[in-house]
């Protein structure tokens, strides 16, 4: 039986014995030992990387750097026969890429992207895709102050306190960069989920610094891309859009940021998605995207609001519809209860913070533990949230069609209760009505 063991110290060797003869000399190194994790099986070690990969069934793994050769994801899990080509990712990957407006980080990149697996003839064969996007313009000597000094609420910091060394340029997988690969796979998975239950996944800027979009002036259920896009910094009220805007600008010409939040919901979302306990839907939602670079906060359905309310106030009461079918008249749920979509639409709210990132003047100490001031200079979002628009989406995505899978293995692997349920997938055309 497999023992899982925990920070040890790892010197690539295959036995105990050769563990145990190394380290009084790996004590003499200036750095601590780097700590990792490994499953010990019969006759040899298991290293299992860390934070890397995400979800169980549709399995992301993202790699890359800011200032490296390229970045990417590898997605496995990824159903046959799924018609899919380089243009149905980068919609989305251009909606991501920096350059796009004055509000967003000047590095001019067009994040091409090419799959160099899993695809043949227009079609997915089932075995992993892999997408890479390479870096063209990176300027690594824009990082030289930061080499020696830290970013006050940076990863600087903590990456050299976990790892004991660190990619400087660019901050490497603390960067933002490493967000294509979600959003590519998100592409993915937003196509499935679009085919097989006809859901929507869509995100909006809803708050930029003190600019808040006020409640339910958005009509969640009409809601259309074109509306979100319909401006540079994503917001589909186009008076408030332009608050939002000028709330960006006033800071990126001091040179200092802001930060804000970014509503998503997700439309005509299957029934039963979720499991109880601890891998409840919003858990899991909350998980994937507070992974997301810059997250503070996150909240679905009434959130912190629904503290202030009773339960008489609050509760969603249920009605039979016109076609036969429970819903809710109110939604303060958020499409999610008990751990477990109702059929309802989902709505989240996540929050981000100002980029760290700033060219004012601040107080830091460096590397060699001195302290000093610190200019960052680079090229770097003075508001993250017009782009994290679509990394939202892509992490809301990939949870959703993870559970999608895993609720289709679980609960209709035999036919199910009519009574109670209803199938996940959208009805077929038959080739006569076609």
């Amino acid at each position: 039986m497999a023992s899982s063991l925990s920070s040890k110290q790892f010197l690539g060797s295959a036995t105990s014995n050769a563990l145990g003869s190394a380290n009084s000399g790996f004590r003499k190194l200036s750095s601590p030992p780097a700590q990792i994790s490994f499953r010990r099986k019969p006759g040899k070690f298991e290293v299992q990387a860390a934070g890397s990969t995400f979800g169980n069934y549709f399995r992301v793994t993202t790699y890359g750097e800011s200032h490296g050769g390229g970045v990417g994801c590898v997605v496995d899990g990824v159903p046959p026969r799924l018609p899919l080509s380089e243009e149905d990712l980068q919609v989305d990957l251009d909606r991501r890429r920096p350059g796009q407006s004055r509000i967003t980080t000047p590095r001019k990149e067009t994040d091409t992207c090419k799959i160099i697996s899993g695809v043949a003839e227009g079609m997915t064969t089932g075995s992993p895709i892999a997408v890479n996007v390479p870096n063209t313009d990176q300027r690594g000597h824009d990082y030289s102050e930061m080499s020696k000094a830290y970013r006050p609420s940076h990863a600087d910091a903590t990456y050299d306190f976990k790892y004991g060394v660190r990619s400087v340029q660019g901050g490497g997988r603390s960067s933002a960069r490493e967000t294509i690969g979600r959003v590519a796979a998100g592409a993915i998975a937003k196509k499935i989920l679009k085919k097989f239950a006809g859901t929507e996944v869509l995100a909006y800027v809803s708050q930029v610094h003190k600019v808040v979009l006020p409640e339910g002036i958005i009509d969640n259920d009409t809601l259309t891309l074109e509306q979100i896009e319909s401006n540079i910094v994503r917001c589909p009220d186009p008076e408030y859009a332009e608050k939002m805007i000028a709330a960006i600008d006033a800071v990126r010409v001091k040179g200092d940021s802001v930060g804000g939040a970014v509503t998503c919901i997700v439309r005509n979302a299957p029934r039963g998605l979720g499991s109880p306990v601890f891998d409840k839907l919003e858990a899991e939602l909350a998980k994937a995207a507070l992974s997301l670079p810059a997250t503070k906060g996150f909240e679905f359905g009434s959130g912190f609001a629904g503290t202030f309310m009773t339960g008489s106030e609050h509760n969603d009461e249920f009605y039979m519809n016109e076609h036969g079918k429970i819903r809710t008249k109110t939604n303060r749920s958020g499409g999610i209860q008990g751990g477990i979509s109702n059929g309802e639409t989902i709505y989240m709210r996540i929050g981000f913070k100002p980029t760290s990132t700033i060219t004012k003047k601040q107080h830091t100490v460096t590397r060699n533990k001195e302290d000093t001031e610190l200019i960052a200079r680079g090229r770097h979002d003075p508001c993250v949230v017009p782009r994290a628009v679509p990394m939202v989406e892509a992490m809301v995505a990939l949870v959703l069609v993870d559970q999608l899978m895993a609720q289709y293995a679980q609960c209709e692997l035999f036919p199910i209760n009519p009574a109670l349920q209803e199938p996940m997938e959208l009805p077929r055309l038959d080739e006569a009505s076609v």
